[in-house]
């Protein structure tokens, strides 16, 4: 049975998760708690904006505030599928074929520039993404729990990259912007990192017991039919779009709602409201749709969130009544 004072204990995880972080990152205090929900709830975040802007600090912040292993891969167009994998060796001291672990098993990767690298390299995500699991050589291994995939890519750049395929894109639970700071923000960042690297200090402000076990009690966040019933409602409505070549998944339904439920933890609430969803929605879903005649742009995707945005004020919104427990 889960008790107010256990969504209490997960805000106020996510508090201390959220100030820890704001000790090397100026502002951006929602982008942190997407990253949060994100750890909650099993997903996966792709950050896209310009060099310089603070992503890679951002996911080696969130990996220092939380008490798991961490890692961090370049890719680029020469990486193998190995080289993130593993490879099983002969040891000729034993005489016997050993499995050395590549830098997936972790809790936390760092994929940099994920579009760099070859769709054959991309493509070993695929399961572990999913399934927190990899096959090796006919051999199945089992990853870390949590395992929490934060990619990063540059949406100028596109001579030497090779985009994510839609069945990649569906694995990310968020796909966010760091956008540029405010002129006050900027000033207080030179000011920080002027004498010191403040990540170097960074302590870890949560351990992996403490997010399983939010994970547990935000399963339990109470969800009404009429929300559950909004949530496909919304999802069919940008299969059905005359603009959208394809629309929303399945998948992208189910982390819409898991992502709801955290985030409705995060504002004091024992359940989900329509509110929540509308705030989430864009966040979750912009990547997962194709729009007809458009590529996979910077512009493609301002594009989609105007559709969901469109959706979002054309659905009627169940009536509070029937949203609580």
């Amino acid at each position: 049975m889960v008790t107010i004072s256990d969504y209490s204990t997960v805000r106020e995880l996510s508090q201390k998760v959220r100030a820890n972080v704001g000790k090397v990152i100026i502002g951006k205090e929602d982008i942190v708690d997407k990253l949060f929900i994100a750890l909650i709830t099993a997903g996966h975040v792709l950050l896209e904006d310009v060099p310089g802007t603070g992503k890679t600090l951002l996911a080696k912040s969130m990996a220092r505030s939380v008490d798991c292993t961490f890692k961090r891969v370049q890719f680029t167009p020469d990486l193998l599928p190995s080289d993130l994998s593993g490879i099983y060796y002969f040891n000729q001291k034993i005489s016997e074929f050993e499995f050395r672990p590549g830098p997936l098993f972790t809790h936390i990767l760092l994929a940099d520039e994920i579009n760099r690298a070859t769709p054959r390299t991309q493509s070993v995500l695929l399961e572990c993404m999913e399934e927190r699991q990899i096959s090796i050589d006919g051999v199945t291994h089992k990853l870390e729990n949590p395992f929490l995939v934060i990619a990063t890519q540059n949406p100028l750049e596109q001579q030497g990259t090779f985009p994510l395929p839609e069945a990649q894109l569906d694995r990310f639970l968020f796909k966010l912007s760091m956008g540029y700071p405010t002129p006050d923000e900027s000033v207080l960042i030179l000011k920080r990192f002027k004498e010191e690297q403040p990540l170097e200090q960074l302590a870890a402000a949560a351990s992996v017991q403490e997010l399983l076990q939010a994970r547990r009690v935000a399963a339990k966040m109470f969800v009404s039919d009429d929300v559950l019933k909004y949530i496909v409602e919304l999802a069919e409505r940008t299969r059905k779009d005359e603009s959208v070549a394809s629309g929303v998944s399945p998948r992208g339904c189910q982390a819409l709602l898991k992502a709801v439920q955290v985030h409705a933890i995060l504002q004091g609430r024992d359940f989900v409201t329509p509110d929540d969803v509308k705030f989430l929605a864009s966040d979750v879903w912009a990547h997962r749709i194709l729009l007809r005649g458009t590529a996979r742009t910077r512009g493609q995707a301002g594009a989609a969130e105007e559709v969901i945005k469109r959706i979002l004020q054309q659905t009627p919104v169940p009536s509070e009544d029937n949203i609580r427990p």
